[in-house]
């Protein structure tokens, strides 16, 4: 055989060869699915029970993060209501104590009561403890401070404290006659309450003296 049936030989099995691999492409073509971007045959190569469980335990991890979200909401929020209740009530003990100044500078005002006649001394002091107790209360004012004098107004247990019952026939039942001590409140929060005589009612249940 000369060289150019060799060649020609080599050339015509070549071209069986590219032939073949075509026919090969060509029905493996035809015989894949169309590409739906892979999902589908994800989902057909995993059963149907393990998708629910997937789906379910997503489901479940979501509503973890959403309840986790919402406690750290509520701790956030009761740190806010727990800082703001300290500034607000942080001066509760201090007012307590000075309570009893207010008390002492009342009981000198009273005191002088119904002795203008006696000079010019006693009206000097008098004038000068009615100043230092005004200005005692605008300072306590100042900081949400507000005196409770519950004088002929229904008595009330939460804020009053009762010290005896009378009969007061000029008066309504179950209302204050006269203020032994006067009460406080801080940023609407009793600090101290108001002790009072009661007007006593008539063939009426006793009251609760106790605040």
């Amino acid at each position: 055989m000369s060289a150019d049936d060799k060649r020609n030989d080599r050339a015509e099995e070549e071209l069986r060869y590219a032939a073949e691999a075509a026919d090969q492409n060509k029905g493996a073509a035809e015989a894949a699915p169309q590409d739906k971007g892979g999902v589908d045959e994800i989902e057909e190569s995993v059963p149907e029970s393990e998708v629910e469980a997937l789906k379910a335990q997503a489901q479940e991890f979501q509503e973890q993060m959403l309840r986790s979200q919402a406690e750290m909401q509520n701790v956030r929020r009761r740190a806010e209501i727990d800082v703001e209740k300290a500034h607000k009530f942080a001066l509760e003990k201090f007012v307590k104590e000075l309570l009893p100044v207010a008390d002492s500078l009342e009981k000198a005002v009273e005191s002088t009561e119904g002795h203008e006649d006696a000079g010019e001394l006693v009206a000097s002091i008098r004038e000068g403890v009615e100043m230092t107790l005004n200005l005692f209360m605008n300072s306590l004012g100042k900081f949400n401070v507000e005196q409770l004098n519950p004088l002929g107004e229904p008595f009330d247990p939460q804020q009053h404290e009762a010290m005896s019952m009378v009969p007061a026939p000029n008066a309504e039942p179950n209302s204050v006659v006269a203020v032994v001590q006067k009460g406080y409140m801080l940023n609407e929060r009793l600090v101290r309450p108001a002790m009072v005589v009661v007007a006593k009612a008539e063939d009426a249940p006793k009251i609760d003296e106790q605040a």
